[in-house]
């Protein structure tokens, strides 16, 4: 399922009464300020209910390519984790 404006529309719209572009404006909102502390490298949460986001520092390794077999040097870089709250985590187990 992707979330999008239109998605969040529908399923909030029949909630709170927003409209696409509201709903559009507040996920970019939330994307842009997501975006934003997790550059800076600061956790962001989404409520124990939902979770939280963080960025983690992976390091430089030797891959394989999978069609050659050649070793290739695989750069170090920055990824983003996400660790699901226990609410989360329990409504889907």
């Amino acid at each position: 399922m992707v979330i999008d404006a239109a998605f969040l529309a529908r399923a909030a719209g029949r909630e709170s009464g927003l409209s696409k572009a509201d709903s559009k404006r507040a996920l970019d909102a939330l994307v842009g300020r997501a975006t934003k502390a997790l550059k800076k490298g600061d956790r962001l949460s989404l409520g124990e209910p939902f979770g939280s986001f963080s960025i983690s520092k992976r390091s430089a390794r030797t891959g394989r390519n999978p069609q050659t077999g050649k070793e290739i040097q695989i750069a170090a870089k920055n990824v983003v984790k996400f660790k699901a709250g226990a609410e989360l985590s329990k409504a889907v187990n």
